[in-house]
């Protein structure tokens, strides 16, 4: 069918109309993409930077990668770790290697549970956390919270400052139990941890740093720990006696999601 000039007119009229509305839809869009800018979640990134494994810089940390194995809350390997190695920022890994250096004339050592941990381990503990069918290790790990407000308690989040690779779940481990008795307290013998009164990953108030139900000796520790660990420039997070965050972090608003291997 042949238009003649007077449809073409209006076929173009309608084009250029159509064509304004569209750039104009598309200004309103940017604007409102800019807006939200600010309220948007950090990104996650594929890409890991400086990241580095702790064993180089630090062989003397003992390292009891829990989220590889079954030994941990969810009591399977956690997706995202394909080998029981600490990775993290090389800032951090070097600030741990001089605390380490600290701890050796005194007969302890570090002992890491967590290091760098990837975005796909987080979203992995979300999936998880949402499973109320799925409870096999309460008893040993949250046995008077219920599952259904993990969330709500902070114990279970979306994003994790583990995934910045500044971060680390520890522990003190006695290498020499008599020069170790003149700074800790409890129980000492080489080779075993050092008494902080709830295990690792428990999710109670007695695994807050300043619980006061705790024994003398407990609370010595945990505050000895947390003296020497800001002593060399980390923060506790108050809930959790054994988590601790490099103040001066590099990567504060990254998020990486690289799987942890061996190298």
């Amino acid at each position: 069918m042949a238009f003649s000039p007077q449809s073409n007119t209006a076929l173009l009229s309608k084009s250029a109309a159509l064509a304004a509305a569209l750039l104009l839809i598309a200004g309103c869009a940017q604007k409102m993409g800019a807006g939200a800018s600010s309220d948007a979640k950090p990104a996650v990134t594929k890409v890991a930077a400086d990241l580095v494994p702790l064993a180089t810089l630090a062989p003397g940390v003992k390292q009891d990668m829990r989220y590889v194995t079954k030994h941990n809350f969810m009591g399977r390997p956690i997706a995202g770790y394909e080998a029981g190695v600490c990775w993290l920022s090389r800032p951090a890994a070097e600030s741990l290697a001089g605390v380490q250096k600290e701890l050796t004339s005194h007969g302890l050592a570090l002992k890491v549970f967590d290091c760098y941990r990837p975005q796909a381990a987080v979203d992995d503990f979300v999936r998880w956390g949402r499973d109320m069918g799925d409870q096999l290790n309460k008893d040993m790990y949250y046995p008077r919270v219920p599952k259904s407000e993990l969330f709500k308690r902070g114990y279970i989040a979306e994003k994790s400052g583990h995934s910045r690779a500044s971060t680390v779940d520890m522990t003190l481990q006695v290498i020499d139990a008599k020069r170790a008795s003149k700074l800790v307290r409890g129980p000492l013998a080489n080779g075993i941890e050092v008494d902080m009164g709830t295990p690792f990953d428990m999710f109670d108030e007695q695994s807050h740093t300043d619980n006061a139900k705790q024994s003398p000796d407990v609370q010595h520790n945990r505050r000895w720990l947390r003296t020497l660990m800001q002593r060399n420039g980390w923060k506790n997070l108050p809930e959790e006696w054994w988590h601790y965050t490099l103040v001066s972090e590099p990567y504060p608003e990254q998020y990486f999601n690289v799987p942890v291997r061996s190298n």
